[in-house]
């Protein structure tokens, strides 16, 4: 890639390297200089520009960063359209994010201008939670490099995975000794059962018995008898050797002890072993706190259907202090509380349909069929088959035919009775009907029926308000169009409109949070105003 100043003159097709402001114009950095741009940056007495070009055997960014998040991407895991050399991964799943941190390591050290970074192994993850980000740091990759980085992946046979929680069924067993409170049993079982329920299992039952080897072991053979997933025996004395009762209980019912203690603490004494393929788990005293200790990291892996060995166990120790530390809050408390990590924003769709159509004669333009189908269910389909959800059609002339138009479509229905007045009116009652927790909306135009789902998930993909990405413009080669995608910041905004005037200004009014999508089609410039218009569309 070939980088540094360049003579204006000699830009076109460029990538620009730093955004520019002149006489009212932006551009921003990473923009495809095109021969007006060249021609405006002449006539506002620029003489040159720094800029990227790519060489022989270079791979755009953007291309490069989806290839690596198609490759890394694996079970319950969606990987986002790629955005100025960056793809993001979502979990699609409420489980653990699992992956090698060595193969990791290995990838990042292939060479500077492709980066990978990820929660920490095992993180509990939830629906629509980033897991790991990839970014093209320059604006293309070399080949060769490219190469390199998904050969590496290839041969590991992928990098990251979200185990989901399964729905496990366990037995608990607790064990007595004279001068043992039943209070402290009935809250063990109460913190145990949040514990089990947290990660989508279910407690079964308890068995409260005395503290020797033959009653434990006949409440093990018991729960494996009833087709418990899982057995977790809470004694009442600490664990203190491989011979204590607890391990010998799990030998005596026909188990077998595969690990004592742990480099965590709270959770040292605790004692992993298995029946069949049952777990069979000896917890430490802490497990009576709901605070997290290194038990919730065993039954973690667990409850997602991970195997736990003396390796895995062995490996606890770094970030292994938990004792004193913010990190432990109750584990339902932080199941209930919102996620600190980024997450797929939450982006709805209005689609304005209560329009009159003057231009267009005795016929509503919407209801005209175009591929054997109404224009308005063209545009609907192609939204629901994007990301956005949910869809909001507003509607006000001729209601009942467009709300025909589109039975049986996943969508809510939003009226304008005052559609006479212009598309003001539609726009707020459609922003009306969102649902609260809504991030963003696309502000999507009923006679538009080349849009493309891949243009308006390109739109989300690109929207990002905390690094100023908070309007989302479609542009072909340069020229803006429609939708357009805006914060939720701007609802309230968008409520002043009035008359036939729509939310356009505010692009005008905060530049600095534009963020203009290059597509590769002109669907989202061509909206169907005459029969003229109509006719070339259907041709």
């Amino acid at each position: 890639m070939k980088f540094g100043e360049t003579p204006v003159d000699d830009a076109s097709g460029a990538v620009l390297a730093h955004g520019l402001s002149f006489g009212g114009t932006s551009f921003r950095k990473g923009r495809i200089l095109s021969d007006p741009d060249v021609a405006a940056l002449r006539a506002a007495g620029i003489g040159t520009v720094v800029t990227a070009r790519l060489e022989p055997g270079d791979v755009n960014e953007d291309e490069a960063a989806r290839r690596i998040g198609d490759a890394v991407a694996g079970v319950n895991l969606t990987a986002t359209q790629a955005f100025t050399g960056r793809v993001n991964l979502f979990a699609g799943a409420r489980g653990l994010a699992v992956y090698a941190p060595e193969l990791l390591d290995r990838i990042n050290r292939i060479d500077e201008s492709i980066t990978v970074a990820a929660l920490p192994p095992h993180a509990v993850v939830a629906p629509r939670q980033m897991v790991a980000t990839i970014k093209i740091i320059p604006f293309a990759v070399p080949g060769e490099v490219l190469e390199t980085c998904l050969k590496t992946v290839v041969a590991a046979g992928g990098l990251f995975d979200v185990a989901p929680f399964l729905q496990r069924k366990t037995g608990l067993i607790q064990t007595t000794l004279p001068g043992t409170r039943r209070k402290l049993l009935d809250k063990t079982l109460t913190v145990v059962r949040n514990r089990v329920e947290m990660l989508e299992g279910t407690l079964v039952g308890e068995t409260r018995c005395a503290h020797t080897i033959s009653d434990v072991a006949r409440a093990i053979r018991d729960w494996r008898d009833r087709g418990c997933d899982m057995v977790l025996v809470m004694g009442a004395s600490a664990i203190t050797d491989r011979r204590d009762v607890v391990p010998a209980a799990i030998e005596a019912a026909g188990g077998t002890v595969d690990h004592f203690g742990m480099p965590v603490d709270p959770g040292n004494l605790m004692l992993i072993g298995h029946d069949g393929d049952a777990p069979v788990l000896g917890l430490p005293g802490c497990v009576r706190s709901p605070k997290i200790n290194g038990f919730d990291w065993v039954l973690q892996r667990l409850a997602a259907g991970l195997k736990i060995s003396r390796d895995d166990v062995m490996a606890m120790g770094a970030g292994g202090l938990l004792t004193e530390i913010s990190a432990r809050p109750l584990p339902r408390a932080a199941a209930c509380a919102p996620a600190a990590v980024p997450r797929a924003p939450h982006i709805g769709a209005v689609v304005l349909a209560a329009g009159q159509s003057r231009r267009m004669g005795m016929v509503n333009k919407l209801l005209a069929e175009i591929g054997g189908k109404p224009m308005v269910a063209q545009v609907v389909d192609a939204v629901l088959a994007s990301q956005a959800r949910p869809v909001v059609v507003v509607v006000g002339h001729e209601a009942a035919e467009v709300r025909d138009a589109l039975a049986g479509r996943d969508v809510r229905f939003a009226d304008n009775p005052e559609f006479a007045e212009g598309i003001s009116g539609s726009l707020k009652n459609g922003l009306r009907a969102l649902p609260d927790g809504i991030d963003g909306a696309l502000i999507c135009l009923g006679d538009m029926p080349r849009v493309t789902p891949d243009q308006l998930d390109r739109l989300i993909s690109a929207f990002d308000p905390v690094e100023g990405r908070a309007i989302c413009v479609p542009t072909v080669h340069g020229k803006r169009g429609n939708p357009v995608l805006f914060a939720r910041r701007f609802f309230e905004e968008m409520e002043t409109v009035s008359g036939d005037v729509g939310a356009r200004h505010l692009i005008g009014e905060s530049p600095e949070l534009v963020c203009e999508v290059e597509m590769s089609g002109d669907g989202v410039l061509l909206d169907i105003d005459t029969p003229q218009a109509l006719d070339r569309v259907r041709d």
